[in-house]
């Protein structure tokens, strides 16, 4: 199977396109050469290798680069860069592999500029910064929109799996070309031509590696996404979790100075990362997808010098002596002076015995479009009465036939933003349910019935829907903590005021001074965001948490 790589130009306006390709001036060409070095290329030298760490940028003096696929044939191209323009995208700032060659086209000279030195660059200064920026976001968006990957998955639309790869790859901002099975005319063949068979089915292809059936953690590893990061020595700080509080963190600390480590079990953004449209964000007036959000928050992390674990797991914190550790995955420990604990909630699972076979095939616990492709012009149920419910019941709304909004509580005054319970309120294709609950899920393979029970009358109804969503209550990311730190009867982390003196006494609090705003029962760790007892559950108080708590940690690193 083959991607073609250059089609026919969308309709993008020039600005645009020279945003996306920018020729800097003779000045702005002199600022750069200060932090790189001049040097002469010969025609057809290849700088750069597809798959390697994203090391170093080249910006053409005299001659032409061009960016071509590893088969380096003509019609691999992807661009061509003269006098003036720049290589790289957003890989520059994380240094994970980069997708082409990047290959002298001609004769000529370019500065070569090492990755540190350029982030060094663009936090001096502010105008190469932005056009440094926006293109490396604008490029990443190009590749994503012409499927130019690494990356081929071989599975089904009906598949949990494939659906749990498809949504770590969309939420990293990883290209990737689909083979869907299901649409397949000869799916013998498809299976043959890539060495495989229906049993290992999710297939991802990671260059010349095959996986089957992997974990995202697999995944990662095959794709570099954290080859770049040492693991080994002290960092100023470790923040777990990479949410809008985390990432917010991460931001003002890494931009403070502090030397950053965030470590994130699947990809930034949380569980706000999946949600389709958030409308009373600070800034936001026609509203952002929370994965646009995330995106923006992970990307300005790098910029500022931070570094971003993904797939990897905190399975336990070592607390009993400083500098703290973060053990990760079998055996690895990452070591850090202060710890912020981001790691948000998870939502509840319903109470159904054989809820585990349906999910992922009919079960859902993000509705963005990838999960609205799935039931265009259906029916589907929403459960919850949080504002993650309400998004998501406007967002289905707009392609599926009717939503069945199942609340168990007597409405949504009490849980929902005003706008939403509006919207909702106006929207013809949304049907409320209150003082109702799914008790029963039937299908072979793929959810086919939905049970549903009115629990002031008893009456139990079934209904042929393919498709739930489940967004209710919350369960917060802490048990892995091990003791370390005082929970509430929730498990929540308690901070700060919140902590009593029992709490500080059974953690044999050691200082005079009491602990910080949102520091825990352990000096030197905090907690912000959805998993901190007390918290609003709202995407900004937990962003504005994140500097709130990096003011602290330079008060304790200075202790």
């Amino acid at each position: 199977m083959t991607t073609q790589l250059t089609p026919a130009p969308a309709p993008d306006t020039t600005a645009r396109r020279d945003h996306i390709y920018p020729a800097l001036t003779v000045a702005q060409l002199a600022r750069i050469a200060t932090h790189g070095r001049r040097r002469r290329v010969e025609a057809g030298e290849v700088l750069v290798h597809a798959g390697e760490p994203v090391a170093r940028l080249f910006v053409v003096v005299e001659g032409q680069i061009d960016g071509v696929r590893p088969s380096a044939t003509q019609g691999d191209l992807v661009v061509s860069l003269g006098p003036g323009m720049f290589s790289g995208e957003v890989t520059m700032l994380s240094g994970r592999r980069g997708l082409a060659h990047i290959r002298a086209a001609a004769a000529g000279e370019v500065i070569e500029v090492a990755r540190d030195d350029l982030l060094a660059l663009m936090q001096a200064d502010g105008e190469l910064s932005e056009i440094f920026m926006r293109a490396f976001i604008l490029r990443r968006m190009e590749l994503l929109r012409r499927q130019v990957s690494d990356v081929v998955v071989l599975g089904s639309s009906h598949c949990q799996g494939t659906l749990h790869i498809r949504e770590f790859l969309t939420r990293n901002g990883h290209p990737y070309t689909m083979v869907d099975l299901d649409r397949e005319a000869d799916v013998e063949a498809v299976l043959d031509r890539f060495h495989v068979s229906a049993d290992d089915v999710p297939v991802v292809i990671c260059r010349d590696v095959v996986l089957r059936s992997p974990s995202t953690q697999q995944i990662a590893d095959a794709l570099g996404f954290n080859d770049a990061i040492d693991q080994t020595h002290v960092r100023d700080l470790v923040i777990v979790g990479a949410g809008p509080a985390g990432l917010a963190a991460a931001v003002y600390g890494a931009s403070e100075g502090l030397d950053v480590l965030v470590v994130e079990s699947t990809a930034p953004g949380g569980q706000a990362g999946s949600s389709s449209r958030i409308e009373n964000y600070l800034g936001f007036p026609m509203g952002i997808s929370g994965l646009d959000l995330a995106g923006r928050a992970y990307t300005q992390a790098e910029k500022f010098g931070a570094q971003v674990m993904i797939a990897k797991n905190a399975t336990r914190l070592a607390c009993e002596r400083r500098p703290f550790a973060l053990e990760i995955g079998a055996g690895q420990r990452v070591p850090a002076r202060a710890v912020i604990i981001a790691t948000g909630v998870e939502y509840r699972r319903l109470a159904i015995d054989n809820l585990k076979g349906f999910e992922g095939a009919g079960v859902y616990y993000a509705a963005t479009s990838m999960e609205a492709q799935l039931c265009t012009g259906e029916d589907v149920v929403v459960v919850g009465a949080g504002n993650s419910a309400g998004q998501a019941a406007v967002f289905l709304a707009q392609t599926a036939r009717r939503v069945h909004m199942v609340i168990r509580s007597g409405g949504l005054v009490d849980t929902m933003s005003r706008y939403l319970i509006r919207r909702i309120e106006d929207h013809p294709a949304i049907v409320r349910h209150v003082r109702t609950e799914v008790v029963s899920l039937d299908g072979n393979g793929h959810l086919e019935r939905v049970g549903w029970r009115d629990n002031e009358t008893g009456r139990i109804e079934t209904h042929g829907i393919r498709h739930v969503f489940t967004m209710t209550g919350a369960v917060p990311g802490t048990h892995w903590l091990g003791g370390c730190l005082a929970l509430d009867a929730k498990g929540f982390i308690k901070t700060g005021p919140d902590l009593s003196p029992e709490d500080l006494a059974a953690a044999r609090w050691p200082l005079s001074r009491a602990p910080h705003l949102l520091e825990t029962s352990l000096p030197g760790v905090f907690a912000i965001g959805d998993v901190r007892a007390g918290s609003l559950k709202r995407v900004a108080s937990a962003v504005g948490e994140g500097p709130i708590a990096i003011a602290a940690v330079h008060q304790v690193l200075h202790e």
